[in-house]
């Protein structure tokens, strides 16, 4: 598909029925700067327990969550479901037999498997028991070869019982664990290995304890522990309180300017994992909130792994679709590919909404021309931004065409934005921050200020000085940018993202270097099937003959050169680009389950690359951009 629009003849973006701008600023005379919302925070539930069994009672035949059947030979059949009102009753077996077995708020329970019905049901059932959750990345049990940051995981929560769905898949994991005292729960068991079927804890008959139980639930209970993604180290439990999770459903109902149609069963496809606060507690509790129904997605954005999310997208038209950004490439890729599944996925949907880094405008126009071709009008594309410890806190709640934007405060938030250096530095107060960290008072009191608000690492500035109510633009995090020689700064999150967006389709992300430097260079990542494309010689067959290939270099030194040439100063022009054929490494905190990848520990552990960048003359497979 190619069409072509002019700037002026633009058609207008589908109506997002959400509430303007309308924010608060107080500036002090040292440069700090305070912003929150006119908007009052909604009420809020009492807690996602509480909230199950309300919605639950509302409809409880509606289809709840859906998960495709497994078949032999890994693959995937057609869609199963568990009702509202069959999750609420076997979240409340799973919390008889936890109280049986003496568990509650003091002894954890710990989620080693990926998104799945069993998962939602035990996670829900410990609520309403009051134990906590901590569901642990995948990638430390199954992509990992020492299992040292599951191990870390384990000491820290110390549970007395991990749930592994798949059990054989798990049982390498598990074999790296002290398990004396801990109950094991599976679905598939453990050759070998004593475990608990977890149909078993369903056979119970549900007393008044269950009942007891939940109405002892309020806004200070410990729901979960999120633990972050180790970017600067071994991974930290965050405590999740119930009241935290119900501010983020109150903030955004505040927000909206129509009510709910309650004949309208709002549907959802969900891969990001349920370890991470976007899709653990923003979309799955915002699901349950809407009585939606979500469909657990086992694809990825992956080579191999994506066709699953189109298979899936062919069969439901969400509406709202919710990825990183590195989704919305693929996507965009396939929709242009095929006009039927471009109709099917536009056909519902209300709004797009990215989150965890910044989409590039190329993605941007793109997924506007899909729009357009196949509905007339444009789709608004939002964002919230936030962290594991703040939940969301700032959202883009009006129709914009930037991308970039982190929006502006939630309803019941107060952001204050600190000078640090160039930067203003965001840090944040309300209802959806989290109360402290796992067992380290150490490390909760050093991520307080003195007024009691949490600093998030990042910067942030006005998109005009003059109107705050334009919103927020995300300044990239305050300790990743650095000076090169000339002493001018590199601001490492807008070049990154800039980068990407200039070598698209090739480049799939990269680590900005340059640090004490003369000039910035680039450890890249590229996207092989692209690089194959643009190759187009089958002679070469390895994926270092592709990137050494004339085409392939051709591309990069003519989409560079365009770059620096729009670019302003030294610290905005690239003049080296390595490809890397190593993926990032998880032992290496080089990345996150969801993609994110740590510029920090991917230059430590790639500090030889980092000197083949400078050395003089180039190293061999360094591309000189002129």
């Amino acid at each position: 598909m190619n069409l072509q629009v002019k700037s002026g003849d633009l058609p207008p973006f589908k109506p997002l029925p959400q509430k303007p701008p309308s924010v608060e600023t107080t500036r002090k005379s040292d440069g700090t700067i305070y912003i929150k919302q006119h908007y009052p925070l909604g009420q809020m539930h009492r807690s996602i327990a509480h909230l199950l069994e309300e919605r639950a009672g509302q409809h409880p035949t509606r289809n709840y969550i859906g998960e495709r059947t497994p078949l032999p030979g890994g693959k995937l059949g057609d869609w199963r479901y568990i009702t509202y009102g069959e999750m609420n009753a076997r979240a409340s077996a799973v919390a008889q037999s936890l109280i049986d077995r003496g568990l509650g708020p003091d002894t954890p329970l710990m989620v080693l498997s990926g998104n799945s019905i069993a998962h939602a049901v035990i996670m829900l059932g410990a609520m309403k028991a009051r134990v906590p959750v901590a569901p642990v990345s995948v990638a430390y049990s199954l992509m990992s070869g020492d299992h040292s940051k599951l191990r870390h995981v384990f000491e820290t929560a110390k549970p007395k019982m991990i749930f592994a769905e798949h059990g054989p898949v798990y049982a390498r994991a598990l074999a790296a664990l002290p398990l004396d005292g801990v109950e094991v729960v599976t679905v598939i068991p453990i050759p070998d290995r004593e475990t608990t079927a977890f149909e078993d804890l369903l056979k119970v008959n549900v007393g008044p304890k269950v009942a007891e139980s939940v109405d002892r639930i309020d806004h200070s209970t410990i729901a979960k522990y999120l633990f972050t993604s180790g970017s600067t180290g071994m991974p930290k439990g965050v405590l999740q309180t119930h009241g935290m999770m119900c501010a983020v459903i109150a903030a955004l109902e505040a927000l909206r300017t129509e009510e709910a149609d309650p004949n309208e069963i709002p549907e959802s496809l969900e891969w990001m994992p349920w370890n991470h606060i976007s899709a653990g507690n923003i979309g799955f509790n915002g699901n349950l909130n809407a009585g939606g129904t979500v469909h657990l997605d086992a694809g990825k954005p992956l080579p191999g792994m994506f066709e699953e999310t189109i298979r899936n997208l062919r069969e439901i038209s969400p509406i709202v679709f919710g990825s990183a950004p590195i989704a919305f490439g693929w996507l965009a890729d396939a929709m242009e590919r095929d006009e039927s599944l471009r109709d099917k996925f536009f056909s519902k949907m209300r709004y797009v909404a990215y989150g965890g880094a910044t989409l590039s405008q190329d993605i941007y126009e793109r997924f506007q021309k899909l729009s357009i071709a196949s509905t007339g009008n444009r789709i608004p594309l939002t964002t919230m931004y936030g962290a594991t410890e703040t939940q969301g806190v700032t959202v883009v709640h009006w129709i914009t065409e930037r991308v970039g934007l982190i929006g502006l405060p939630l309803p019941g938030i107060t952001l204050k934005l600190v000078p640090n250096g160039t930067k203003l530095e965001v840090r944040v107060k309300g209802p959806t921050v989290t109360p402290g960290y796992l067992k380290r008072p150490d490390l909760t009191k050093a991520a307080f200020d003195e007024e009691g608000f949490y600093s998030l690492g990042d910067a942030a500035k006005f998109v005009d000085e003059n109107d705050p109510e334009k919103g927020l633009v995300f300044d990239g995090r305050v300790t990743e940018d650095f000076k090169l020689s000339s002493g001018t700064w590199v601001s490492t999150g807008t070049l990154r993202a800039q980068a990407v967006a200039a070598a698209s389709p090739l480049v799939q992300d990269c680590v900005v270097c340059g640090q004490d430097k003369e000039f910035v260079a680039l450890l890249a990542w590229p996207n092989m099937p692209a690089a194959r494309e643009i190759c187009g010689d089958k002679r070469h067959e390895t994926p270092e003959e592709i990137l050494a290939s004339p085409q392939v270099v051709a591309f990069v030194k003519e989409k560079f050169a365009a770059f620096n040439k729009a670019g302003s100063g030294t610290s905005g022009r690239v003049k080296r680009i390595l490809l890397m054929t190593e993926p990032p490494s998880v032992d290496g905190h080089e990345i996150t389950d969801k993609g994110y990848v740590n510029q920090r520990a991917t230059l430590e552990r790639r500090k030889i690359l980092v000197d083949l960048l400078y050395e003089n003359p180039p190293a061999k497979g360094v591309i000189v951009i002129d």
